[in-house]
């Protein structure tokens, strides 16, 4: 039963990867369309980000009176429709609006389904779970350029509605699974752990030092994700559809970099793992930086999820060892609020600079949000648990 419920985590995860990577791959065909400034994918952008803090935050009280099962379930559900809308939507009033279910439908899964990983499976569970993110995100680009190639991004955005309904029905139905595989009130208090406040937490060094570890890398990600098209459109000269496909790659690259995790994690601990990544991805970065043809950016930009693409799932399986068993789901809302900050402001602060400098300083901006995660990941290794 363990196992084939840890299959429907795995297959909810590819689920919850989907919509992360569609709007920035489809963003500069809709400003096209609509004819929107190239900043305003920062609405989009920051509504569902905001939406997912909030959920983030609020994750443990709710995964406490509902369990872990119903959140995956209506969470997955409030995607797969938010999905829907957008591909109706005709102005970014509409657009807009359906980010709000997008975001709120992404935050308690994340934290409940991470946190659920992090106690009952290894390491190497951690992360292939997150290579099937992985596999989430680099479907929806590929569908998308198939789309923009051939038709229009609401089509791209209607074709991954249908993926992602189907995941969302396996989800309701494996309800009845998640009961059995439950032994006792004991394991399920072992899964939720106990409430702390928020303000406490804040206050201890290492969680603010590890946030900044998840700040950076997420910050970086989606970075890459949101504005990687533009940048190979208005500083490298590829047309939007060849930028899609060139994008695809970069997800690739995270699925990637997770899924070799998930071999050596058998051979390399969890920290070495995130110092190995964190190598790649300077070297990545500096490929970017170069003045080299597009086909090197985009070499640069699947090393980057590779590099880059570790350093999540791996700082999250070590928050149970960081913190204790009974913080871990509070502490993990945390890290994943903060993760969602660094999401919601590093990708829309880098959309004002291509909007009033240039898209050209995308690998700099890069390098900053590395630089802000090796400063965690320096302070967090020097200090005392709590």
């Amino acid at each position: 039963m363990t196992t084939l419920l840890l299959i429907v985590i795995y297959i909810a995860f590819i689920g919850l990867g989907i919509p992360d990577s569609l709007f920035g791959t489809a963003w500069p065909a809709i400003s096209a369309e609509l004819g929107l400034p190239v900043s305003w994918a920062n609405f989009v952008t920051m509504l569902i980000s905001g939406g997912t803090i909030v959920s983030s935050l609020l994750s443990t009280r709710l995964i406490n009176r509902f369990g872990t099962a119903l959140i995956t379930a209506v969470s997955t559900s409030m995607t797969a429709l938010a999905l829907l809308g957008f591909s109706m939507s005709g102005s970014m009033a509409w657009l807009c609006l359906f980010s709000i279910p997008l975001g709120l439908g992404a935050g308690s899964i994340d934290t409940a389904l991470n946190n659920y990983v992090a106690l009952h499976y290894k390491a190497a569970h951690m992360n292939f779970l997150h290579c099937f993110y992985g596999i989430g995100v680099s479907l929806s680009p590929f569908l998308m350029s198939l789309a923009l190639s051939k038709s229009s991004w609401q089509t791209g955005y209607r074709s991954v509605f249908w993926f992602q309904l189907g995941i969302a029905a396996l989800t309701i139905a494996s309800l009845p699974l998640w009961k059995k595989v439950r032994h006792s009130a004991q394991s399920e208090g072992e899964e939720t752990g106990r409430s702390a406040g928020l303000l406490s937490l804040i206050r201890k060094s290492r969680v603010r030092h590890v946030c900044m570890v998840f700040f950076g890398s997420c910050g970086l990600e989606y970075t890459c994700g949101v504005w990687g098209s533009t940048f190979l459109v208005h500083a490298r000269g590829l047309t939007a559809d060849a930028a899609a496909l060139l994008i695809t790659f970069y997800y690739i690259g995270i699925a990637s970099g997770r899924f070799l995790s998930g071999v050596l994690s058998g051979k390399l601990t969890s920290r070495q793992l995130v110092k190995t990544g964190q190598s790649i991805l300077l070297a990545a970065l500096v490929l970017i930086l170069l003045p080299l043809p597009a086909t090197a950016a985009g070499i640069g930009l699947f090393l980057t999820g590779l590099g880059n693409g570790p350093v999540f799932p791996n700082m999250l399986h070590l928050t149970p060892q960081n913190f204790g068993k009974d913080l871990s789901q509070a502490v993990m809302g945390v890290q994943m609020a903060a993760s969602y900050v660094g999401i919601l402001l590093a990708p829309a602060l880098f959309g004002i600079l291509a909007q009033t400098v240039s898209a050209a300083l995308f690998p700099y901006y890069l390098l900053v949000c590395w630089g802000i995660m090796m400063a965690g990941s320096l302070l967090s290794s020097h200090k005392p648990l709590l």
